[in-house]
């Protein structure tokens, strides 16, 4: 394990019981943050967290503050809470995204689910399943020809598309959580998402699943392991939605 994921890794901890412990401020809305979105409290108490371990690895981009240094030329993509709203709302499918691309090209990935301990983790040599409770121990991540759903992020903004996938009967789920769904493409039947691209959401996400089958540019993301749903899918999305 590289210093880089370890810091990460430890960054997760610390945020993981800053939760536990309940301070009712980490549900207290804040102003709009860099991205868009309203911060809460545990959106800028995990940034500040993550600062604090990983600033020395690289600059800094996150969805809450933007740059929270000088661009270089290696720079670490940050969301803090990934499904924030779903942390407030005591919907236990958020977690930490984290990226670092060196001279523009990705080099390490991490996504944590805050809410099951479960870790993603792709480096340039490794790419592996742990937990918080035990990040030394390592499990091979194999693809789920059981999967009866896939992920459809930002779904409810889409409601001809949704038409469309069930008319095909292609089941899906909507969890809010964009980063927490790219990570589990392995394991579920597809991911799709339509909507604006921002590295924070993407970067980690893309990297671990950039072993099955993927499609992304500046309107949609989708990724399965199966080719011929992949290209059902890609088909329906671009010759009868766009």
């Amino acid at each position: 394990m590289n210093d880089f994921i370890e810091a990460s890794i430890r960054a997760c901890h610390e945020i993981k019981a800053l939760i536990e412990e309940g301070d009712l401020s980490l549900f207290t809305h804040y102003e709009q943050g860099f991205g868009g979105d309203i911060s809460n409290g545990v959106d800028l108490r995990a940034e500040a967290i993550c600062f604090s371990h990983l600033s020395s690895f690289g600059s800094i981009f996150s969805e809450e503050s933007g740059w929270m240094s000088p661009e270089s030329s290696t720079n670490i993509f940050l969301d803090p809470i990934d499904g924030s709203d779903n942390f407030v709302s005591k919907l236990p499918y958020y977690g930490v995204s984290i990226a670092r691309m060196c001279r523009g090209k990705t080099t390490e990935a991490l996504v944590c689910n805050l809410a099951n301990g479960e870790i993603f983790i792709r480096t340039m040599d490794e790419y592996y399943h742990t937990t918080l409770h035990n990040s030394f121990q390592k499990f091979q991540i194999s693809t789920n020809s059981s999967a009866k759903i896939g992920l459809f992020e930002k779904a409810p903004e889409h409601p001809d598309l949704i038409k469309k996938l069930m008319e095909k009967k292609l089941k899906f789920r909507s969890p809010g959580a964009l980063a927490l769904s790219l990570a589990y493409a392995p394991y579920v039947k597809y991911v799709l998402f339509l909507g604006t691209m921002r590295p924070y959401d993407i970067q980690a996400g893309l990297y671990l699943s950039q072993h099955l089958h993927v499609f992304n540019d500046d309107r949609y993301i989708l990724i399965s392991a199966d080719k011929e749903l992949f290209e059902q899918i890609r088909l329906i999305v671009e010759k009868e939605y766009f």
